[in-house]
């Protein structure tokens, strides 16, 4: 018997979005001078529609449960105020949810600073990825352009997009497929290609070195407290959580024959899990290196798997796989382990806004992945060859970094708020991006 597709958004939230939506804010307040922000009203079709295509796409995870809480996913646990069960990939719902917060939102296009477009682009690029319109990547986009153009376009035409910026919850390269027609199909749609959205701001996952609008910002992790309690009451625990395990890799991969990062982390990991106590009575270690296989996503939606380890860990292992960034790099940060980066890529040349470049020297450990993988390099050597007191200074720093990483939970306290998120920062770079670029093309 056919079974009914799950409705996991109901009536209800569907009602509250919209009445949200329409609610912008117009009322002067002197301390959103320059930071005024209209939100384009787009049809259902660029957004709430695409919700319900969760469970459309068999090669992809069926994403439906993990739309509850305004796009938080399930609680980890019924009795849990600040942990869920979050997928990175609903970071365009979260983002558009937590819009709807922002104190200075405007019903004036003409009297805004910029112009954010509620489009779930990558939840629409599924059916170019996975779906009936896999040949045609190169039109993924143009339906947007189109309404931008006929509807109120003089909101687009006053700046020609310059002042324009949405957020796509996937890393840049996914929506980099080259239009040219003799160009052999590769993964990916075109958006990012098309002249026509050349002037937007785009918020990604991860993006690519050149192009001058893509800004990378944080992989969502589980952690989204709603106020100062519970927040406070998490950084209490992970600073007082035992460091027993020197190094931790949460990940999957590693076990090609071919030479690779990750197959010299895991190999390392192999060779040395015996008891460091027997070695090196005075380390304050039990175990040298502890590796939790995330393969096949079973992680992803399961912090309690990757969570209690890096609780007990004093570093985290964060080399590139498919892509050079991951979502365990700001995971760790949360567990307070230290992340350990083996190319510039994976989060120094992204983050910026959050977690700036001239720091990382003080939160971070930087090996290069050349000399572990060709040059026999140890990372334990590495890692073991850090004085005590600098490790507790780097994690100190960590633990200062963590709010910037996080993405607190809408409609938290007023205390909270006071501490900037990674929504904040990301909104604050954006219209500094903006106010940045207009001034280059000679517009107001």
């Amino acid at each position: 018997m056919a079974t009914t597709k799950p409705m996991i958004i109901t009536l209800s939230f569907i009602i509250f979005f919209f009445i949200l939506l329409n609610s912008q804010r117009s009322d002067l307040n002197p301390d959103c001078s320059n930071r005024w922000i209209h939100i384009r009203n787009l049809p259902t079709q660029f957004n709430l529609d695409l919700l319900s295509s969760c469970s459309h796409f068999p090669l992809f995870t069926d994403f439906c449960p993990y739309l509850t809480n305004h796009g938080l996913g399930p609680k980890t646990h019924n009795h849990s105020h600040s942990w869920f069960r979050t997928d990175p990939f609903m970071l365009e719902l979260i983002f558009h949810r937590r819009m709807l917060d922002y104190p200075c939102l405007t019903s004036d296009p003409s009297a805004a600073s910029a112009v954010f477009l509620p489009y779930y682009a990558a939840l629409d690029s599924l059916r170019f990825l996975y779906g009936p319109d896999l040949n045609s990547s190169s039109h993924h986009g143009l339906t947007l352009f189109q309404f931008l153009q006929t509807h109120h376009s003089k909101i687009w035409d006053s700046r020609h997009g310059h002042d324009h910026f949405l957020v796509m919850a996937r890393p840049a390269w996914d929506f980099s497929q080259p239009i040219s027609i003799h160009q052999p199909p590769i993964w990916g749609t075109s958006f990012l290609e098309l002249p026509e959205f050349y002037n937007i701001t785009v918020l990604t996952l991860e993006s690519r070195t050149w192009p001058w609008q893509e800004q990378a910002v944080p992989y969502p992790t589980s952690f989204h407290p709603p106020n100062t309690a519970f927040f406070d009451s998490w950084v209490s625990r992970v600073r007082r959580s035992r460091r027993t395990t020197l190094m931790l890799f949460a990940g999957g991969g590693g076990i090609s024959a071919s030479p690779n990062v990750r197959r010299s982390i895991r190999l390392e990991c192999d060779n040395n899990s015996t008891n460091l106590r027997i070695r090196n009575g005075s380390s304050g270690y039990s175990k040298l290196c502890e590796f939790v296989d995330c393969s096949y996503g079973i992680c992803e939606h399961d912090p309690i798997r990757f969570m209690r380890p890096m609780l007990k860990s004093s570093f985290c292992l964060q080399p590139p796989g498919d892509t050079p960034t991951r979502r365990s790099t700001f995971d760790s940060i949360v567990a307070g382990c230290i992340p350990v980066f083996f190319e510039d890529q994976s989060a120094k040349s992204q983050y910026g806004w959050h977690l700036p470049e001239e720091q990382y020297g003080e939160f971070s450990v930087f090996i290069p992945k050349e000399d572990v993988v060709f040059k026999g390099l140890r990372v334990l050597d590495v890692l073991m060859s850090i004085p005590r007191g600098e490790v507790r200074r780097m994690r100190d720093k960590v633990l200062e970094m963590m709010p910037r990483v996080m993405y607190r939970k809408h409609g938290s306290s007023l205390a909270l708020k006071n501490k900037k998120d990674a929504f904040d920062i990301a909104v604050e770079g954006t219209l500094q991006r903006i106010k940045s670029r207009l001034k280059e093309v000679g517009m107001k």
